[in-house]
């Protein structure tokens, strides 16, 4: 995709979207790293007002950081003003600039609204074109997600290139009947796997049944929300983890997301994980030496789902360290 100038001058935008934890920073960052995108601008956006996902993108040669709100919706119009920014700084640009903006949205973001968004905005739709949408889904969640998540199908519906994610050791059946349903649910977007955002041969379909997905109701759930927890007071990442672990075995249906910068004697800690499923710690490091955007705040933790709030999070926390 690292393509010479569009002939109309406009700038090529990629939106890359995905339901909670379907590993579009993973993906991304092998992307960046292969320089698959060429000079691209780096727009990270994240539901949450703590950032964390950029620490994982330095190989973009700009990053921009939205946090606190989703592009489709509340963060609409600081998206807006960060395209208009980009496309003036690139034409004010004396040198080559970029051939391409990068948008990673939040999880909880519709891919086609953000489009619609650009469309209908006089100078972006002079100045840029969409011209990829990308949706990336979790291979061992993506059924779970679909059956319950009106957001996940429209993610999918909006896509034009659809990437299975982590599809490594997920048995074989599940992973074709996934495809088969993103197949049903949109006809027109060619599917690929990825692990770890290495491109991953997937399964033919052949005459797989797709899941059956049953009607949802998006106004009657309770929205998914991010919540943030404080964890700089007492503990350490060993009594942490204790907790933590308890916390998505009794609740790891409702949290959907987690994700934080933990301190701990072997270093800043970055923490994730996609409901029960914790991911291994990456050592990040010294905030100092960090380039890929602003750097989160340590011991904050953000969990993203239903059924929380942030009191009976910290309550929780408390009692745990046995201060309560």
């Amino acid at each position: 995709m690292n393509e010479s100038r569009r002939p109309d001058g406009r700038l090529p935008l990629t939106i890359v979207g995905g339901f909670l934890g379907a590993g579009k920073s993973t993906w991304l960052r092998h992307q960046l790293y292969e320089r698959h995108f060429g000079a691209v601008h780096l727009i990270v956006n994240e539901a949450a007002e703590t950032p964390v996902d950029n620490l994982l993108l330095g190989e973009a040669e700009r990053i921009s950081v939205l946090a606190g709100g989703c592009a489709c919706c509340d963060g609409r119009e600081a998206l807006i003003t960060a395209l208009r920014t980009i496309c003036g700084d690139q034409d004010a640009s004396e040198g080559p600039g970029i051939g391409r903006i990068l948008l990673e949205t939040s999880g909880l973001a519709d891919p086609g609204a953000i489009a619609r968004a650009v469309s209908e905005d006089a100078m972006l739709a002079r100045r840029l074109v969409v011209d990829d949408v990308i949706v990336l889904v979790d291979a061992l969640n993506g059924p779970v997600q679909l059956a319950r998540e009106d957001l996940g199908r429209r993610q999918v519906e909006a896509a034009g290139r659809i990437v299975v994610t982590k599809p490594r050791g997920v048995p074989t059946a599940q992973l074709a009947r996934l495809m088969a349903t993103l197949s049903r649910l949109n006809p027109a977007a060619p599917i690929e796997g990825a692990e770890r955002g290495v491109t991953l041969e997937l399964p033919g379909l052949r005459d797989v049944e797709p899941y059956d997905l049953p009607e949802t109701d998006s106004c009657a759930a309770e929205p998914i929300r991010p919540h943030r927890l404080d964890i700089s007071g007492g503990g350490d990442w060993a009594s942490f983890s204790v907790w933590l672990s308890a916390l998505l075995a009794a609740r790891g249906d409702d949290i959907v997301r987690v994700k934080g910068v933990v301190t701990s004697p072997d270093g800043r800690l970055l923490l994730q994980s996609v409901r029960k499923v914790v991911q291994p710690p990456e050592i990040l490091p010294a905030p100092e030496d960090a380039s890929a955007g602003p750097a989160p705040e340590d011991d904050i933790i953000v969990l993203i789902g239903r059924g929380m709030d942030e009191a009976t999070l910290a309550r929780s926390w408390r009692r745990a360290l046995g201060s309560e």
